[in-house]
């Protein structure tokens, strides 16, 4: 039976597959020509249908025997079931029938690259390179190798030359962020996407890119023009106007971030993240009923959103409702046990409850999670000293110096605490220690004790160093 059809066309491969369904349910043997077993190959290849496409290939190789594509698409198929030894023995007979086949060497590297034979891997992609006039998804393959080996300059090497050949390859766009990402080099990253954008001012992933470059390095307006610009080119691009209000809120332009944060929503279905993200700017605008609304958005939509279960917490905290803001907390916690964040805030409620014992319990696993934070520190010392524990507030601030021996304000503190304890010589040691590190705060020891002003000796030694600066 002839039909006129156009060459490659869908109502070509719907009688091919009708047609050969319809010999496997008379049980008979057709007869195919290769175009043919090709579409119905793809047709069930399109809808993850591995087995019957295989059993395609199998029906294919053996009314065309000397056909090397149907091996090669049984490979594939093997691969993407991840048979790689039967897949590798398919090859092998692809390779006696046609040894200059790039592909061969193509699907084998993929085999050993995902068994992490690397070295057979490279091997085998630099074959195909040697044979194939179309290099492009060789370089991308390579790339991959070299990124999952940690060579991630020698996988930029060759996702560069991918996009030479295909400037319109997003995904090698993003893997290159991705590597100066890595690398911590934000500074060749920006200087790639310019370059590239040179190139090809439309592409709206370079600028998305560009934009996330600019963002790392801490230059948000640069960013932001770049944000704007791959929103200009894809107008439904909601991962730009995402980070677009990220960097708006590094900004503090918190009214201005919400208005881009809801834009998104034109284009997608609202996230817990987006809703969590609205929430933090009404919080920093103080318009704590809004900023729980979206709150509890967010973790309608996921539960599991500890961030949102936190800002809840901190807007009830806002209005002095430390009670009910510590069940929230606790819900954060729950999702999220590591969080310094998180036990600083219980430690704060607690301590507005009165209930110091645990604050105090609190403040100490903030510090053993964050032992950079200072305020921890000088707030867990200063509820001790307050519940006259004034050994233990010496024992946690010399914790703290260790932890943090740059920053005055802890010697400062400690100083107050010695002359309290009446160690007066051991404070002058820590007066001279704050003052070496940053004289200029010495204030700070006078509005912790004020009654340390009618020392003498104190305000020489301050004195002494105010003159010699």
């Amino acid at each position: 039976m002839e039909e006129d059809f156009e060459f490659g066309s869908p109502e070509e491969q719907k009688f091919s597959v009708d047609r050969y369904e319809e010999m496997l349910r008379n049980e008979d043997q057709y007869f195919f020509d290769a175009k043919a077993f090709e579409s119905i190959i793809e047709y069930y290849f399109s809808k993850n249908d591995f087995i019957n496409a295989l059993q395609v290939t199998e029906f294919a190789s053996s009314q065309h025997p000397f056909e090397t594509s149907f091996l090669l698409r049984k490979a594939q198929l093997l691969i993407s079931t991840l048979n790689f030894d039967d897949a590798l023995t398919v090859l092998a007979k692809a390779e006696l029938l046609e040894p200059s086949e790039s592909d061969i060497y193509l699907f084998r590297g993929s085999v050993y690259s995902a068994t992490c034979q690397d070295e057979l891997a490279e091997e085998n992609y630099m074959k195909a390179l040697e044979l194939t006039d179309s290099k492009e998804e060789v370089y991308y393959q390579l790339a991959n190798l070299y990124q999952a080996r940690g060579e991630f300059n020698k996988a930029i090497h060759y996702l560069q030359k991918n996009l030479k050949l295909n400037k319109d390859n997003q995904d090698a766009l993003y893997e290159i962020a991705y590597c100066y990402d890595i690398m911590e080099k934000q500074e060749e990253s920006i200087k790639f996407y310019l370059k590239f954008i040179d190139t090809d001012p439309y592409s709206f992933a370079a600028w998305y890119n560009l934009g996330n470059s600019y963002h790392k390095t801490g230059d948000f307006d640069a960013a932001i023009d770049a944000y704007d610009y791959a929103i200009l080119i894809k107008d439904n691009f909601s991962s730009a106007y995402f980070n677009k209000g990220n960097a708006l809120v590094n900004l503090d332009r918190y009214a201005e971030a919400i208005d881009v944060y809801k834009q998104t929503f034109e284009n997608e279905t609202p996230s817990a993240d987006t809703y969590c993200a609205i929430g933090e700017c009404y919080e920093k605008l103080e318009r704590m009923d809004e900023a729980r609304q979206y709150y509890k958005k967010a973790v309608k939509l996921d539960s599991g959103q500890s961030d949102a279960w936190f800002g809840i917490g901190v807007t009830l905290d806002f209005e002095e409702r430390y009670f009910e803001s510590l069940h929230f907390y606790k819900k954060a916690l729950e999702l999220d046990a590591e969080n310094p964040d998180y036990w600083f805030a219980i430690a704060d409620a607690r301590y507005k409850l009165k209930q110091f014992d645990q604050s105090i319990e609190a403040y100490a696993k903030v510090v053993e999670l964050n032992p950079t934070d200072s305020d921890a520190w000088l707030d867990y010392s200063s509820l001790l000293f307050e519940q006259s524990r004034l050994v233990d507030a010496i024992e946690v601030i010399s914790d703290a110096i260790k932890c943090n021996p740059e920053v005055a304000t802890l010697y400062y503190r400690m100083v107050a605490y010695l002359f309290a304890s009446g160690k007066y010589n051991d404070a002058l040691n820590y007066l001279e220690l704050a003052l070496n590190v940053d004289p200029e705060k010495h204030y700070l020891l006078f509005e912790y004790l004020p009654q340390l002003q009618g020392n003498q000796i104190i305000v020489d030694i301050i004195k002494r160093y105010s003159e010699n600066r």
